[in-house]
This record gives structure tokens, sequence and C-alpha cells, in this order.
């Protein structure tokens, strides 16, 4: 079993971070898009882990609550700002072909519970839902 790359992210653009402490991140790639919202000059603002989202746990059959990865605000080409939500997951969790463990399939339904309610919260606050994979982080 590998281990997973984990520990605090010393932001180097603190005017951009607002979060009350500094962002910890739980994988290498979780790492890679915290120096990418930091370094990224359409990036205006961004949060680690600062949006609390209830929802019901299908598995364990309890009301939970969703704290997803990121909340960034980005500023495109032409001056528009946009604010997403944003979740950071392999592929395995998030895409029934490629759930290939029990495991892998539990996070799946549990991951669609929480990725359902995000909807509905951007929805309701103008805001884009977003899930980051692999893919989207290395370029696949």
């Amino acid at each position: 079993m590998s281990k997973t790359l984990k520990g605090v992210y010393e932001v180097k653009n603190p005017e951009k971070y607002t979060g009350n402490t500094l962002p910890f991140y739980r994988s290498s790639w979780e790492l890679t898009f915290m120096r990418w919202c930091d370094n990224n000059p359409s990036i205006v603002e961004w949060l680690s882990e600062g949006i609390r989202i209830p929802y019901f746990n299908p598995v364990s059959n309890k009301q939970s609550i969703y704290v997803p990865d990121f909340f960034i605000t980005l500023v495109d080409k032409h001056g528009n700002k946009r604010t997403e939500l944003i979740e950071v997951k392999p592929k395995k969790e998030t895409f029934l072909e490629h759930a290939k463990s029990k495991r892998d399939k539990y996070r799946l339904a549990v991951n669609a519970a929480k990725w359902k309610a995000a909807v509905n919260f951007c929805d309701r606050n103008g805001i884009k839902f977003r899930i980051i994979t692999e893919d989207d982080i290395y370029g696949r």
C-alpha cells in the first residue's frame, strides 16, 4: 500500500488565500492544485476546505457534512469573475467504470450523494461545481 502525501501548504501569495489557517493537503493532487491556485494570476481568491454542505449518506443512512476541497474565484480573459467549488478525486472514486474494488464502489456511492448536495448548494448560490481527476491535473 502506497503512502499518501500529506502536509501543510505554505501559501506564497497570502493576499489570495481566504482561509483562517494554512491549507492542509491530503494528496499530491491536492498539493498540485494548491500550487496552481496560489500561483495562477487568474485566481483572485481561493480557500481550502472552507465550505460545509449537509448531505444524507446512503451507506451509513445518516445525515452528514461534506467539506469540498476548494472554493475559488477566478477572472477570465474578458475580466469576468467566476466562482467554483472544486473537488479533487481519483477516477476510481468518480466514475463507475473505474471503480474496481468494493471500497471504490462504496466511496463512489457516498461521493454521488455528496456531489448531489454540492450541485444543489452551487445552484442556489450561482456557483459552478467541478470535479477534478488525475486526468485534469496531469493532462491525460
